[in-house]
């Protein structure tokens, strides 16, 4: 995490004193369990609410996670979540006693059950950690800033100890410690307080890491010197709005400074890759490469028609020649048919659709069949699109298998607004589907949880290179390219095209331009010709 200066301009900092220690929530910033804790929710209050209105005779309204989850439920007390939520749906219940029977149907009674659904998961799952916050919890403890974990879950050491990180904390204070010393739940910051005195630590010199509101409310309220949103979906404004100083979408965007800040990366204050050419090299020394490359802006230049980015000779060379002595991967939103005809390489394995179809030299075939079942509300999303952007001028709506790009490089400002009304018009309409945002282009997309990073770790799995002599490597210039920066974070190296960008990033350094990257691809052939030969590669 070296090479970054706080005294460069963008590098913006919440905390005026260097930290003692840092408090992590759990869920949703140190594991991935918000989906397991979701769809505990979605199972208790959907058979409940569905039972009640049939013996009332009312409607059933499902419970919905992408908005009854944070707005109700999410890092409160598991009894407070459905309090909260039963008065949303203007329920009241009797209270009941926290040893009540699971199929009681008392606030406790529901809780509990709730409970052994999520541990029903549990049993049989395995927790995954955030790549990015096991690298800055690395880079802290290496600095000697102390750590703590809070969470309302009274499962929180057995998740934890399922992911493999119980030891990674100085401190940790959960669901059984606020009932035994009678701890208010968020929005109070009596558990935040409570971790930061385990840790002999001010909250003034405390930063708090948050992605729920009601934790970032305790943060602000707790008068902690740093309080950082982990915004993970679509939610970062109202993260600030509840006293977030700094808002992330992935722990792998800050850096700790050398006098003891966190800070935000952007692409305006990061290393490149020549400034730092003897680090890199030092860094993939001995280890076995494998090459992960975007497509457009990064081994084409931008281009005002999308259909004219074409694949320039020597460029193509250079990524043949790297193919040759490592496995090379193109990753793209593109289609894999029209991504194989623009690179027109059988040395390569290509990602098309951002990683839902996959094909490679050694013949792999790969389509998630998950993204099928969205083909049909992609077909009607298209019609829809065509009609109500029909009198916008400049718009391009291109079609790919999973999803459908709109282009609006040569839209009038004026007529933005207009564009991406009829956008939410059109997604109001089809909630199965989820936008995305590239450079000069909107992107509606199947919603489940498949990216570039999930189709990088896949091919990392399907290739046998998830290993330690193996060093991934990712080069890509846009925000879809972020989901790979994150993915590898801590475990392989991440390279953003800057071209005149600011954005906040997870990428460890940068080049200016493709004409960069093809300097860069010559360095990894020099770097990979005297490493062991890899499964997709040919001489």
């Amino acid at each position: 995490m070296s090479g970054h200066s706080e005294a460069k301009p963008g590098l913006a900092t919440g905390s005026q004193a260097p930290l003692d220690a840092v408090l992590f929530d759990m869920d949703g910033v140190i594991t991935d369990t918000a989906k397991a804790h979701a769809a505990a929710w979605k199972r208790l209050f959907d058979a409940y609410l569905k039972a009640r209105a049939d013996r009332l005779g009312e409607a059933f309204e499902p419970f919905r996670p992408e908005r009854d989850y944070r707005q109700h439920v999410d890092g409160k007390p598991r009894y407070d979540g459905v309090k909260c939520f039963l008065a949303s749906r203007v329920i009241e219940l009797p209270y009941g006693s926290e040893d009540d029977d699971p199929d009681k149907e008392t606030v406790c009674g529901l809780g509990n059950r709730k409970d052994r659904y999520f541990r029903d998961w549990l049993d049989e799952n395995q927790v995954t950690p955030y790549p990015g916050t096991l690298k800055l919890i690395a880079a802290l403890r290496s600095a000697g800033v102390r750590t703590a974990v809070f969470s309302a879950s009274r499962n929180a050491e057995a998740v934890l100890r399922n992911a493999g990180v119980l030891g990674l904390f100085d401190a940790r204070v959960d669901g059984s410690d606020s009932a035994q010393l009678g701890l208010a739940g968020k929005p109070d910051p009596a558990m935040l307080r409570e971790a930061a005195a385990r840790l002999g630590a001010p909250p003034g010199r405390c930063a708090v890491v948050e992605d729920a509101i009601a934790g970032i409310e305790a943060g602000a309220s707790g008068d902690f010197g740093l309080v950082i949103g982990v915004d993970r979906g679509d939610y970062g404004e109202a993260l600030r709005r509840a006293g977030a100083h700094l808002v992330v979408h992935d722990l792998s965007e800050l850096v700790l400074t050398p006098s003891g800040r966190l800070a935000v990366k952007r692409l305006a204050n990061l290393p490149s890759v020549w400034a730092r050419e003897d680090e890199v090299r030092q860094r993939l020394s001995g280890k076995e490469l494998a090459v992960f490359l975007d497509y457009d802006g990064t081994l084409t230049p931008i281009v005002e028609d999308h259909t004219k980015a074409l694949l320039s000779g020597d460029m193509r060379d250079a990524v043949r020649e790297l193919g040759k002595r490592c496995t090379v991967a193109i990753v793209s939103g593109r289609d894999l048919e029209m991504l194989q005809g623009l690179v027109e390489l059988d040395s390569v394995f290509y990602a098309g659709s951002h990683g839902f179809e996959i094909a490679g030299p050694d013949g792999t075939r790969e389509r998630l069949e998950k993204g099928t079942e969205f083909l049909p509300e992609l077909d009607e999303t298209e019609h829809a699109l065509q009609e109500k952007l029909a009198g916008i001028a400049g718009h391009a709506i291109e079609r790919k298998r999973f999803s459908i790009a709109v282009h609006y490089r040569q839209v009038a400002d004026e007529d933005m607004g207009e564009l991406e009304s009829a956008l939410d018009a059109v997604l109001a309409d089809h909630p199965n589907l989820q936008r995305g945002h590239g450079k000069k282009v909107f992107e509606l997309r199947p919603g489940i949880d498949w990216n570039k990073g999930r189709a990088v770790r896949w091919l990392l799995e399907k290739l046998g290179l998830n290993r330690p002599d193996v060093i991934p490597l990712y080069i890509g210039d846009d925000v879809t390219d972020e989901d790979a920066f994150r993915a590898l974070a801590g475990r392989g190296l991440a390279i953003a095209v800057r071209d005149g960008g600011t954005r906040q990033t997870a990428a460890d350094y940068t080049v200016t331009d493709t004409q960069d990257v093809r300097r860069v691809i010559g360095m990894l052939t020099d770097i990979a010709a005297g490493t062991k030969q890899t499964p997709g590669a040919k001489r």
